[in-house]
């Protein structure tokens, strides 16, 4: 039994079928809007653009959106407060990657160069807006039972993230729980992947800047190669923690740049790395600086460098919450069935989302947006990412059933833990 069946509950009652489902013509504008997103990408903190969009429609369904202090992203609450009771939040991530767009033959390929949405938060934000506009509607009709929050973050791709900046300004005062999915190219459109506990590692950057004499590559023996230095650094230190730390870690050191020198015949003065830190476990996270530094000091020293290193953190591996991953898992097949659902895997993918469930419970749900059929292997953070846009539909639905169920599933779930302790 895998630990996401664990976590279900006994004696669930059958559920009616859920108002809230999308309308065509708004499942129509919700992917046109998605479309005008990806053909403007914007930048963490710069999401001026992308920020006022979405205003403006929540401004459109008379709702009252607000701007973060940061300048950049919202938030808006759908429902009125009436037993103080607290609001379950839908988080979306706004901001875009600094790399090129690759489609080609696609009408909605970015038009700012460099730039593209290549993570699917251009999804993730139509999905939240969609899921909105849905609730509000429900709410005039006098069917939400509670408020819920809309949090469009931005700089969700910029260390150590825009999460910390956003729970600063307040998004999360009267939240009780909040949720989040993430498009994901190995899952088909119309289905979701869960898993209670750790879906996401840690991640933080590492930078490292190494010096020496440098010479004539006819007498290295006269230098510190510090070519040789760098290579071994990039090489040795993975090594190394392999063997200092337990292997159940799942801390993964990738170099992305190594750069050194400017003719052949020359060993340079200076070396420059820089890479990621990723960890599955959240002690050994703790753990990494301080072993990392000794690592790269020592293989510095060997080869006559020395070394400067800037480590900087990033995020904690997300956790999912056993009774919100629970709220997901119902509120899905309410939706569109039990077999819509499949058990996913921790991935070494780091993500900001975890900033929250470090006040509040929560969990993220891996969208699917491979087209069924599709057997191409595709990935996140590249140029050619697309996605089959029906899954924006799924996500608002799947968005809507959790806000009209919260509370009964925690009802249920605290019940039985009530039973059991008798």
């Amino acid at each position: 039994m895998s630990r996401e069946s664990q976590t279900a509950l006994p004696g669930k009652p059958d559920q009616p079928e859920l108002p809230g489902k999308l309308p065509d013509h708004l499942r129509a504008e919700l992917i046109a809007f998605r479309r005008d997103l990806h053909m403007h990408p914007e930048l963490g903190h710069q999401e001026v653009r992308t920020t006022a969009a979405i205003k403006a429609r929540l401004e459109q369904a008379g709702l009252r959106p607000r701007v973060l202090k940061s300048g950049t992203g919202l938030i808006c609450d759908v429902g009125t407060r009436d037993g103080g009771r607290p609001m379950l939040a839908l988080r979306a991530d706004i901001d875009a990657l600094p790399i090129p767009d690759a489609k080609v033959h696609v009408e909605y390929r970015s038009t700012i160069p460099d730039r593209a949405h290549a993570c699917g938060h251009d999804v993730h934000t139509s999905v939240v807006l969609g899921a909105g506009l849905v609730l509000a509607e429900l709410d005039r009709q006098g069917l939400l039972p509670n408020p819920v929050r809309l949090l469009f973050q931005p700089a969700e791709e910029v260390l150590p993230g825009g999460a910390s900046d956003a729970i600063e300004s307040g998004v999360l005062d009267g939240v009780g729980k909040i949720i989040a999915v993430h498009c994901d190219p190995r899952v088909d459109s119309g289905r979701i992947g869960l898993r209670a506990g750790p879906i996401t590692s840690a991640c933080d950057r590492l930078e490292v800047t190494l010096a020496g004499p440098g010479g004539h590559t006819a007498r290295p023996h006269l230098t510190t190669d510090l070519v040789t230095a760098a290579a071994r650094v990039a090489v040795d230190v993975p090594a190394v923690l392999a063997r200092r730390l337990d292997a159940r870690s799942g801390m993964s050191v990738t170099w992305g740049r190594i750069e050194s020198g400017h003719a052949c015949n020359v060993i340079p003065m200076h070396a420059e790395l820089s890479g990621t830190v990723r960890c599955l476990d959240i002690n050994a996270w703790h753990e990494a600086p301080d072993q990392i530094h000794a690592a790269i000091d020592e293989i510095a020293t060997l080869h006559g460098a020395k070394s400067e290193i800037t480590y900087v953190r990033g995020v904690p591996p997300v956790v999912n919450d056993p009774v919100v991953t629970e709220l997901l898992r119902e509120s899905m097949a309410a939706r569109l069935g039990a077999e819509s659902i499949e058990d996913t895997e921790q991935s070494l993918g780091g993500e900001d989302f975890s900033w929250y469930l470090e006040d509040v419970p929560g969990a993220m749900a891996r969208l699917g947006v491979r087209k069924p059929g599709d057997t191409t292997k595709k990935d996140l953070h590249r140029g050619d990412f697309d996605v089959d846009e029906s899954a924006i539909g799924v996500g608002v639905e799947f968005f809507t059933a959790a806000a009209l169920l919260d509370g009964r599933v925690e009802a249920r779930f605290d019940a039985h833990r009530g039973r059991s302790a008798g």
